[in-house]
């Protein structure tokens, strides 16, 4: 069993709440943590750009990495946006098998 963390970032908080319902609600994590204040600095198009991000975390299995990606691009509002899964060395045994049980 292998278990990552997916770190996307949107625009707004009401962005990343609607990511999340609808990627939990559709059993793909099991859980989605939202931090709100993300100050971003960014090349886009040329030009350097600054701006406020809300950060979403999705909790949920390797394997349904492909899934978690199409469903966020589907809903996001960036025409590139971040989704970056992140491996987890080490978890503890019933954390993972939380996530197991809760997603597809």
């Amino acid at each position: 069993m292998e278990v990552i963390f997916i770190y996307v970032t949107v625009p707004t908080e009401s962005e990343a709440m609607r990511l999340a319902e609808a990627v939990v609600a559709d059993r793909l994590a099991a859980c989605a943590n939202i931090i709100s204040g993300t100050k971003s600095v960014y090349h886009w198009e040329g030009k350097l750009e600054q701006g406020h991000e809300t950060v979403v975390i999705f909790k949920t299995r390797a394997s349904l990495f492909p899934e978690v990606e199409a469903r966020v691009k589907q809903l996001h509002s960036y025409e590139v946006p971040c989704i970056v899964a992140l491996p987890l060395t080490d978890v503890s045994d019933g954390f993972m098998q939380w996530i197991y049980t809760e997603t597809k």
